[in-house]
């Protein structure tokens, strides 16, 4: 298998990252995942109001879904508490994970911490180890604050921005220097796969990297403005918030979307059972798929 020969990125948030995590578990070390830490609804929401921390409840879920769903370590860390108490609703693992923070000296620590303990051989990074949220400005200078109030927008915010900006930490950036493919999505594209692109250092760490980088599209439309985007506009949107398009090509399941902006690939992606999400081995043969398209040029090498 190509993929096995290199060094991967995935970046995002949400279900959607952890799938593509657990659909390429199998690269243990050589893959490395760089989460959103922006939420602010749910469980996390309400430990973010609590104090001041990142949001834990991606890193928690990319992290169960590279260990068995039978485990000790995925029933615990994915127990969701019942009730109308105080404790109601939250999930276990986030509690474990901001625990962890209070008493570690920073969230990489916590989160080097808990993979031990679940045997996760694969690198999961914050996209920073700052709390931030996400701002998003209307046309006619109004905002929203917050992930949660993001997503509800009734059209396109034409600015998004982290307030406050934050750094990235090195690790997300060595692993972006030395990565072979860059996989950004699935998920929202407001609030899982943009915000680790307004990191500035990040972004840069995009822009210049030698590595082949593949935007991998919804397989159905999500409940967000940005699913009257089309494709292109996708990608302009991109290129006028941060600066640069980071993006050499998109998979995706309609084979009626086209760019004329980048390569596009269209493959049966949906799951069988779960018609929403990606199947594993689709996923792989689409990211095989692109390799082999573009293994050629500069931005990809294989080992022989």
């Amino acid at each position: 298998m190509q993929l096995k020969k290199l060094n991967i990125v995935a970046i995002g948030g949400g279900h959607g990252l952890g799938r593509v995590l657990s659909t390429l578990s199998f690269m243990g070390h050589q893959l490395t995942g760089i989460v959103t830490t922006t939420d602010n609804g749910g469980s996390t929401g309400r430990l973010r109001k609590r104090s001041s921390t990142i949001a834990w409840g991606d890193l928690r879920n990319c992290l169960t879904e590279l260990v068995d769903d039978n485990s000790i370590g995925s029933q615990l860390f994915n127990f969701r508490f019942e009730g109308e108490d105080e404790l109601g609703g939250h999930n276990l693992g986030n509690l474990i994970l901001y625990g962890l923070g209070k008493v570690q000296s920073s969230p990489m620590d916590t989160i080097k911490l808990v993979r031990r303990l679940l045997r996760v051989r694969t690198q999961v990074l914050p996209m920073s180890e700052t709390p931030t949220d996400l701002m998003a400005f209307y046309p006619e200078g109004r905002c929203r604050l917050g992930e949660v109030s993001v997503d509800d927008m009734p059209i396109m915010p034409t600015d998004l921005m982290l307030a406050p900006l934050v750094k990235s930490v090195k690790p997300c950036i060595d692993a972006i220097n030395k990565a072979d493919l860059i996989i950004l999505g699935p998920g929202s594209f407001l609030t899982s796969v943009v915000p680790p692109l307004l990191v500035r250092d990040i972004t840069k760490a995009l822009d210049r990297r030698k590595g082949h980088c593949v935007f991998i599209d919804n397989i159905v439309a999500e409940q967000s403005p940005a699913a009257k985007l089309t494709l292109d506009e996708k990608l302009n949107w991109i290129e006028d918030n941060i600066g640069c398009l980071p993006i050499d090509s998109v998979i995706c399941q309609d084979e009626h979307i086209h760019s004329d902006r980048v390569n596009v690939i269209c493959q049966d992606l949906a799951h069988n059972k779960v018609p929403h999400h990606h199947d594993n081995e689709k996923l792989i043969h689409a990211l095989e798929t692109c390799i082999k398209q573009f293994s050629s040029t500069a931005k990809i090498e294989i080992a022989s």
